[in-house]
């Protein structure tokens, strides 16, 4: 019996038979098929390196983001740095044109939609903050993270604005720095309560600022440093807030947020990097990003009684923001 056009299709494409490939998807055969081990003919590709192969199926309607069995894109079983960049490219090009309907079915970053989450118990412990479902708010794993995040966004001293207390880790880290005003936005109601009982709201330099930052923009001001960690928000949401920066962040000062977008697949976190600092570019910031090893800060018991591994990656790149005109970043 002869093959499935499908079957031919992965074939040729993980042998780089160009022509093949091209006359197999001008027959109708459906680019988008996986094959008995769960991989699509671009993945074949990918993995083989043959960046002309790859390009005629994203031509055809390939998905750049399906997943193999284990959790891998294209991207990440690409070869070679040109087949690589095919699909980066591609990737960003297709986030670009996804409107603002699309991404709001997907999703949020982290967690459970804001609104329900901000009306939900949260517990605290030494190691972490979770939710009503089981998930991580925040852990203790990222001190070093935050530690670095305050010492980027308080490189101008001046004021500062932190968007989302947590743990407190960064702010804790801040006020190492002794800005001259430090402001701090929660929403969550009890993390709110529990910040006054630590004594938050007695610091002479800190002012806190209790609601969702949708709701509370009106009463902050403008700032050298600020960061933005929220939980339970879209993709959308952050765009959102990064509109209000031209306001919020004076000439030469620096904004930096969580970058624990897609912190489970390496590939899917590259693109959304690009794609930040692409959208950033266009508020005029420069963006780079300053990579940070976290493996030996995830053993496996990190995580026991997390119901979701928010993050999964060797390595976290901070990202560090500045007007293009005065970047000046460390």
């Amino acid at each position: 019996m002869a093959a499935a056009p499908e079957e031919l299709l992965c074939a040729a494409a993980k042998s780089g038979e160009e022509g093949e490939v091209a006359k197999l998807l001008a027959s109708g055969a459906d680019a988008t098929h996986f094959d008995a081990d769960g991989l699509t003919p671009l993945m074949h590709a990918s993995a083989g390196g043959h960046a002309a192969v790859a390009r005629l199926l994203l031509d055809c309607g390939a998905p750049w983001n399906a997943l193999s069995p284990s959790g891998l894109s294209a991207g990440d079983l690409a070869s070679d740095p040109d087949t690589y960049d095919l699909l980066l490219d591609h990737a960003i090009r297709s986030e670009l044109v996804l409107g603002t309907v699309a991404r709001r079915q997907a999703a949020p970053a982290n967690g459970p939609p804001a609104e329900s989450y901000l009306e939900s118990r949260v517990s605290f412990s030494e190691e972490r903050v979770m939710d009503a479902e089981s998930k991580a708010v925040m852990m203790a794993w990222e001190r070093p993270l935050m530690e670095a995040h305050a010492r980027a966004v308080c490189q101008g001293g001046g004021k500062v604005l932190n968007v989302g207390f947590g743990m407190g880790l960064v702010d804790e880290a801040i006020q190492r720095y002794g800005p001259e005003e430090h402001t701090i936005v929660e929403a969550h109601p009890e993390v709110y309560e529990r910040m006054l009982k630590l004594g938050w709201g007695d610091k002479k330099n800190v002012r806190i600022v209790f609601g969702r930052w949708q709701d509370v923009m009106p009463q902050l001001g403008s700032y050298d440093g600020i960061f933005f960690d929220t939980y339970g928000e879209y993709y959308e949401d952050m765009r959102e807030f990064h509109q209000h920066l031209p306001k919020l962040l004076k000439p030469g000062g620096i904004y930096s947020y969580f970058n624990g977008l897609c912190g489970d697949n390496a590939f899917f976190h590259a693109v959304y990097c690009q794609l930040v600092a692409l959208e950033l570019a266009n508020l005029g910031y420069s963006t780079q990003f300053i990579p940070l090893p976290v493996k030996d800060c995830l053993a496996e018991e990190v995580w026991k009684g997390v119901k979701r591994k928010y993050w999964q990656l060797d390595t976290y790149y901070l990202p560090a923001c500045q007007s293009e005109s005065e970047s000046t970043i460390k």
